[in-house]
């Protein structure tokens, strides 16, 4: 089995990251958004989605269906001053497609440090490829 390249998720990272590295004007902020990578290590399909701040028991959902792993999270804050108060609310979801060789009944998920991590068993064994032969030539 071929292994992936790691990719990154989402609309121009890279634009983002430079967005979110400049300070609040006019009390806007780009929205945070969720990060994720995804890689085959160790016979694992690997994917990993940056979620800081969030309790994962109340605020994450991992749901698979039809090869597809979908992660959707929710995010509240709020900061309360003197004279001012600030809510900031979102809900983010990302959808990676499994390999075709990936065994979804064995996923496990875990979170530490602000790091959400899905592992797929996946079986190295398994040919998922088929090589097609082209008819050529007259017919007839």
């Amino acid at each position: 089995m071929a292994k992936p390249v790691r990719r990154q998720h989402g609309l121009l990272p890279d634009l983002i990251d430079w967005a979110e590295s400049f300070p609040s004007v006019f009390g806007l902020r780009p929205a945070p958004g969720m990060r994720v990578e995804d890689f085959v290590e160790d016979g694992m399909y690997v994917v990993r989605a940056e979620l800081p701040g969030i309790d994962p028991a109340k605020d994450v959902t991992i749901t698979v269906h039809d090869r597809l792993l979908t992660i959707s999270a929710e995010r509240a804050e709020e900061t309360t001053e003197k004279n001012h108060s600030e809510f900031r609310y979102g809900s983010f979801s990302r959808t990676v497609s499994l390999p075709a060789e990936a065994r979804e009944e064995e996923i496990k998920a875990g979170y530490a440090d602000g790091i959400l991590t899905v592992r797929v068993p996946v079986d190295e064994t398994a040919t998922p490829h088929r090589k097609i032969e082209i008819e050529t030539g007259d017919k007839g």
